[in-house]
Parts: structure tokens; sequence; C-alpha cells
């Protein structure tokens, strides 16, 4: 076979494969085209879902006459001129070839006007032949008509999908430039009816106009910086996540990208906060030094690669894992109430911690008018007490409020300033035990209970054989373990605050996890899942009985404790009921 030179037309078109995916790939090429030409204003206009027709108009700087030609040509951009250039890109395009793959692959006219030009001038090509530059007439600015799409090459035409999936792809597309410039306006019509309007606004409002209500009120401000590293943008609480992942928008310098070093960082600071089955939303903006960051590793640009990795995830990891861990993170669950913009969490004080046994002083219910804590009744159940709350400026009531009752066993009924509080109990003292299983295994202070008489059990063969050489490290979370035969080992302490769980069921339970992970990794990467085994096994159980004081003990504790929002396993630990709803309950007002 002989070795030739592949015309550029060829050329082109192979290139376009990479490029131009299906339509909303040539979309996204020409709006950050737009974008980078400092346009505040943009029209697009799409037909049969941008297969047939895209339409891109803006009020950018435009292009001048000798250079219409050259824009509609193979690797030739304003963007980068040397490779110092390509190293601290900052524009949202550089290649020089996608206008050229798109011309070669569709019919395209391109009007523009610069600023200094007594009218526009225009070019066509078609398959990759280019027309003389003709008089045209356009404000200041640029108008890309794109065409039937993949007209020449009707193999990759028929690999598009449907006109609404297409369209649904160039929307999505939209949606996610006009997050990250929020300065600029979008209109958006699909067979001539307009779909999406966006004016010029704040990037809180943006947010509400793209992600919906719903994610605006249910999500918490993030703002960090370390370093040249900075992050900024929403994240929802755990509480109002879903099985979706659309809602999931990173920028890295003003880029949309998909990258799995970021997923995974989010993945993790949401871990100890989410349930398995539920994915978080979140729009965030990460910024540092064009250096720092490789843009030039896939034609669609959305792949990158940072030069300290590790450095960005940690970075990303705690900043958005400490907002999740704060304390006052409980006190801000969806209460049904509109908010102008998301706003971050508000700090509530930190309560004393209380052992779940102890009773509180009652000097804590002083402020309360009429407070008190009345016995049981003649069938040993508590008895509700009618507190007040202070009035405002009298007193700071606690976040999540004062104990009411009890409801089935299981739940724990409060009142607080703006309402009533339900508290799943084994859920809430589940985490925290949770968490304070991390602080004491942290630093490596463990207090362990012993038994006053060891329990003896009998195992699995290999279970023994598996926790023999570790005896020492499991003492060191507070199991004292023997092996007292082949098959048999004796409990001799437990950690001191599981004690009132069940031993046998405890010591079980580590041994299932063990059997599963070994000892060696269940302490390094599994600890945490090992934790919240434990932890599940020493939280107060539904049908017990709680006194007052033990129910507001339990609420201070979860004021106190980090991510109380949710358990270990990400189910939600409490919910605000407000007075609002509760007056539409009863259509009180009506």
């Amino acid at each position: 076979m002989t070795i030739r030179v592949l015309s550029d037309v060829l050329i082109s078109q192979i290139a376009a494969g990479e490029v131009v995916e299906r339509p909303a790939a040539a979309l996204k090429e020409i709006l950050e085209n737009s974008l980078d030409a400092g346009a505040t204003g943009i029209q697009i206009d799409l037909e049969q879902g941008g297969i047939k027709r895209i339409r891109v108009a803006d009020n950018g700087g435009g292009i001048a006459r000798d250079e219409l030609a050259l824009a509609l040509t193979r690797h030739a951009t304003s963007k980068i001129a040397s490779l110092a250039d390509l190293e601290q890109v900052a524009s949202l395009g550089f290649r020089g070839e996608a206008l050229a793959s798109i011309a070669a692959i569709a019919r395209v006219q391109l009007t523009s006007r610069s600023a200094d030009a007594e009218h526009a001038w225009a070019v066509q090509a078609e398959g990759g032949r280019l027309d003389a530059p003709a008089p045209a007439a356009r404000a200041t600015g640029t108008t890309i008509d794109i065409q039937d799409l993949f007209f020449n090459t009707p193999a990759r035409r028929k690999f598009l999908k449907t006109e609404a999936t297409e369209y649904a792809h160039c929307a999505e597309t939209v949606r996610r430039l006009a997050l990250a410039n929020p300065q600029v306006s979008f209109t958006l019509s699909h067979n001539g009816r307009t779909q999406l309007r966006l004016n010029a606004e704040p990037a809180y409002a943006r947010i509400r106009q793209v992600l919906g209500e719903a994610f605006e009120q249910n999500s918490v401000a993030v703002e960090a910086a370390a370093g040249v590293l900075r992050v900024s943008g929403w994240v929802i609480r755990p509480s109002a996540a879903t099985g979706s992942r659309d809602n999931q928008h990173v920028f890295v310098n003003g880029r949309y990208v998909r990258d799995k070093l970021i997923v995974h960082a989010l993945k993790e600071a949401y871990r100890d906060v989410l349930h398995h089955q539920l994915n978080p939303a979140y729009c965030l903006f990460i910024e540092l030094p064009p250096d720092l960051v490789d843009v030039n590793v896939h034609p669609a640009k959305t792949e990158i690669r940072f030069r300290d990795s590790r450095g960005v995830h940690q970075f990303l990891f705690h900043a958005v894992e400490r907002l999740l861990s704060a304390p006052a993170d409980v006190t801000v669950a969806a209460s049904g109430a509109s908010q102008a913009s998301p706003q971050p969490a508000w700090v509530a004080p930190r309560q004393t911690a209380m052992p779940l046994q102890v009773n509180e002083a009652m000097a804590f219910y002083a402020p309360l008018q009429g407070a008190g804590v009345r016995g049981q009744d003649s069938e040993g159940l508590v008895a509700p007490v009618a507190q007040s709350l202070p009035e405002p400026g009298q007193g700071d009531a606690p976040p999540l409020g004062y104990a009411l009752a009890q409801l089935h066993g299981v739940y724990v009924l409060a009142q607080n300033m703006q309402g009533l509080v339900l508290v799943d109990m084994h859920a809430a003292h589940e985490r925290v035990v949770y968490e304070k299983l991390k602080t004491a295994l942290d630093a490596r202070a463990v207090p362990a209970q012993t038994l006053l008489i060891p329990v003896a059990l009998t195992v699995d063969a290999r279970d023994v054989a598996e926790i023999s050489p570790h005896l020492d490290q499991l003492a060191g979370i507070g199991f004292e373990l023997s092996v007292t035969s082949p098959t048999s080992v004796a409990v001799r302490s437990v950690p001191w605050l599981l004690k009132d769980a069940d031993p046998v069921e405890l010591t079980r339970a580590v041994l299932a996890e063990i059997a599963e992970f070994g000892v060696a990794r269940l302490l390094a990467e599994r600890r945490n899942e090992l934790l919240a085994t434990l932890a599940c096994h020493g939280a107060v159980r539904a049908n017990r009985r709680l006194t007052l004081p033990e129910m507001n003990a339990l609420l201070r504790e979860m004021e106190a404790t980090e991510r109380a929002g949710q358990c270990n396993h990400g189910r939600p630990t409490w919910f605000q009921v407000s007075l609002g709803e509760l007056d539409a309950m009863f259509m009180r007002g009506r």
C-alpha cells in the first residue's frame, strides 16, 4: 500500500469525529468562542434539536474581514501563539480546530463585524470549501449559522438520537455555561419557540433560575481558600439529596469539567452523611493559576489534569466535609421557608455535651416559664410538660428546643422557636456515639469497660485464627478478647461508650466485619465502617422509654455533634415542622 498525505478536508472530517460528537458539542464550541470574545448577550436558535440548524448570535468583539476565512481554518486561533501561552491558557477555546471541524461536516455561514468596521462581512463554507467574504448587515458581534450537521457524513448522522434527546443535550450545554457566566444573558429557542431566557444577574439568582428553587432552598454556600486554591459555590444539604446525578456541576477556572478526582473528593466528603443510594447535588467553582492545571488533554476540553492532584483532592474534600460536619448544620434543616439566596449555615452556640444517662441540672431550665419535670404516671409513661420558650431578647433558646414527649417509643417530640421538632432517637444517638468513637480513636484514647463476668462465645475457627495475632490492636479500640480454645473466645471488656450494648451481639458484629475484610484493613481504610457498626449497637434502642431530662440531654448532644442531621447510614435524624406548616394543616387564618 502507498503512503499518501490526506487532504485538508478529510483531515478536518476526521478531527470532527472527536470535536463534534453531536449538536451539543458544536454548540458548546461556538458559545465558548462568544464568551471568549467578551459577549454580554447571546441568542441561540435551534431547529430539530440542532441537527437541522444551530444559530448563535452574540454582541462580542467581532472578527475582522481579513480574519474570517482564518477563523474557519484548522489550527488558526487568536488565543495562543506559543507553548508558554498554552501552559498559561485562560480562555475557554484555544485549539483552533472547532470551527474548521464544523465547517467540514455542515453548511456554515459566519457573519461578523468588529467594533471599528463600517459594516459586517460574511463568509460561507460547505463541506470544507470556503467562499470569499461578502458585505453583510449586522451590529458589532458575530453570528454563526450551522445547517444540516453531518450532511456529508451520513454514517455519523445515523448515530444521533431523537430530536428531543439532542435538544436536551443542547439545553444542558447552555445551562452549564450560563451557571459559570451569570453576567451574560442567554436566550434559547427551539423550533421557533423560546425555551429559556436568562438575564444578566447575580450568581445566586442564576443558580435559582438554572437549578431551581428546591436546590436554592436546600443548599449551603461554600467558600474556602488555601494558598492559590479557591473554591466557591453551593452544595446540597444531605437531607435533600436524591438518587439523580443531574445537578452535579463543577467548573475549573470557569470551564465545565468532568473529573474523576473531583467527583471522588466530593463523594468522600458526603460519605458519612449520605445514604449509599443517594447522590449529592452541587455547583462548585474552583479557581487556581492556569499553569497548575492542564486543559489540553482532549479536544472536547472537559477532561483536565491537575499538577498537584492530591493537593486539590484534599483541599476540596476538607472544604466540603468541614461544612457538612459543622454542628450548626443541625440547626438548618428544611423548614419550608423560602430564602432570597443560599446562605451559609447559621452558627449556633455549642452546647455542653451530656451523657444520655446523666440528668441535666434544673438550672438549665430556669429561663423557662413554668418549667418543670413531672413524674411518671400510673402506667409508667412520661407525662408531657408544658414548657414555653424564652421571649426574644430574654435568653437564647437551643436550636432543637426542649423535649415535650416520646412517641411510640421511637420519636422524640420537641418544641423550638420555629415550631415542632421530630427526632428519631435511635438514629440521632447513633450519630452521637459514632462521632465520640471517632474522636476517641483519633486521640488513641478509647476507654474500655471491663465486664464483671467475662462472656464466652463459640466462634468459627477461621475467626479465631484471624484475630489471634491482632489482640493488641483490638484492645486499642476497647475490645479485650482472649482465645480460650480453637473455637471460642472470651470477651473481657468492651468500649465504654458501648457498655450498655449486648456484648455477645457486639462481638459477633466485629467478628463478622473481621471475617469479611481482615483486621488490618478494618482498622485502616474501613475504620469508619467498623465504628458505624459499633455505634449502631451502642445507640439507644427503639421502645426504650426516656425521661424528659434524657430526651433533652440527647437534643443537647445533637447540637454539639458534627453531622448530627444524619445517622451513620445517611438517614435523617430529625425534621422541623414550622408553625406555618402546622397552621396550614389546620387551615388556621383562612
